[in-house]
């Protein structure tokens, strides 16, 4: 294994895998094959939008590679410049899988190819000691992943480190009413528990989630009642896709966020293809949230220094508005990995700035702040039930 950030610190490190992706459009757009995908990808993408080259390299991940992996996708990775770690095996087949899509981006994935799954044992020393971590699995492997790390911590460190962010996204599969305890239980575990909204429904029984339904509001209710997080200090990151997101945490109330790409009437939609766009937001969540004292940080400070509704959310929220603005990180994020198939380009303009798809993080981000706090002085935040 050869581990490019072996000794230095890491501010991200996702389980997530590598896969090879074929996907299969509804007619008439047409389907494509052999693209970059998995979860671990498109959370890694998310986390280095957010970190930006400087901080690029404490951005870790483990890449599985078989005897096809073809040259010009490591090409890519390499181009990111992130902590990767790239395990060859020319014995196996890179992992491939299949997805489909159906009505309302109702997504359908098998493997096409074994998969090899990333346990925290794999995981380097620096990479243990990563700030945060993101996890797409099971309940009971959350549970399993988050006690493994805490317990090598531990083992490896002779000073008490700080307890890491732990950011876990259910696996769709298994969002079902019959998971409901395991799931109410991993909650307790994780900082920030993520499903989308129809995820959120199945795993209650429902056809998905909505704001405005009552029955859907009292799902939020036992779920944080349950408790999220070792404290139950954590919080609820619903993701609705063209809708944003909507996030709680107990005694508090609920935060809508928006997505990026808002439809205009006069302009033809950006909004490609929503694969990975998911878990690219929960890794740009999790660097966002130690990115406070970063240049994202200080453009959202700046801006939002000038609203008194965000001074009520972030006093509301605690942790100097911690969590609502890495949540806006990750929602300006989301917003460039949905412009294509696959994942967003990256690249160097002649006086050295990064950008992605052709702008710069920060100044979407500043861009879509400055948009948000004018959106929140004319439409104040509605959502006043709070969750005792």
């Amino acid at each position: 294994m050869s581990d490019e950030n072996h000794r230095s610190e890491v501010d991200f490190c996702t389980l997530g895998m590598f896969i090879i992706d074929d996907i299969e459009f509804k007619p008439p757009t047409p389907s494509v094959y052999g693209i970059i995908g998995g979860a671990g990808s498109f959370a890694i993408v998310g986390a280095r939008i957010v970190a930006g080259k400087e901080h690029g390299k404490a951005v870790s991940w483990i890449v599985d590679t078989g005897s096809d992996f073809p040259e010009d996708m490591m090409d890519t990775i390499l181009s990111w410049n992130t902590g990767c770690a790239i395990r060859e095996d020319k014995d196996r087949l890179t992992t491939r899988a299949w997805n489909g899509y159906g009505e309302n981006e109702k997504r359908d994935f098998k493997y096409l190819t074994p998969k090899k799954r990333l346990e925290p044992y794999m995981l380097s020393d620096a990479q243990l000691l990563s700030k945060t971590f993101h996890m797409v699995c099971s309940s009971e492997r959350c549970i399993h992943i988050v006690q493994e790390i805490l317990h090598r911590r531990e083992l490896a460190s002779s000073n008490q480190s700080a307890r890491p962010i732990f950011v876990w996204e259910p696996v769709p599969d298994l969002c079902a009413p019959e998971e409901q305890e395991k799931f109410l239980t991993a909650c307790r575990v994780v900082d920030l528990v993520s499903p989308n909204e129809l995820e959120l429904g199945m795993m209650f029984g429902r056809p998905g989630w909505k704001e405005t339904n009552e029955i859907d509001r009292e799902l939020v209710q036992k779920i944080l009642q349950s408790g999220i997080g070792p404290e139950n200090k954590g919080a609820l990151v619903i993701r609705a896709g063209k809708d944003g997101s909507y996030s709680y945490s107990k005694g508090q109330k609920g935060l809508w966020l928006p997505a990026y790409h808002q439809p205009r009437p006069d302009q033809k939609s950006k909004v490609v293809d929503p694969t990975g766009a998911g878990n690219s937001f929960l890794g740009a969540l999790a660097q966002g949230m130690i990115s406070n004292d970063r240049e994202p940080g200080r453009i959202m400070d700046d801006i939002l220094s000038k609203s008194d509704e965000w001074d009520k959310i972030k006093a509301r929220w605690g942790n100097n508005g911690q969590i609502p603005q890495a949540l806006i990180c990750a929602t300006v994020t989301a917003g460039f990995v949905v412009e294509q198939i696959g994942v967003p380009t990256i690249s160097t303009t002649a006086d050295g700035r990064e950008t992605w798809n052709g702008t710069e993080f920060n100044e979407r981000l500043r861009n879509y702040t400055q948009w948000l706090c004018e959106t929140f002085e004319q439409f104040p935040q509605d959502h006043e039930w709070v969750i005792d």
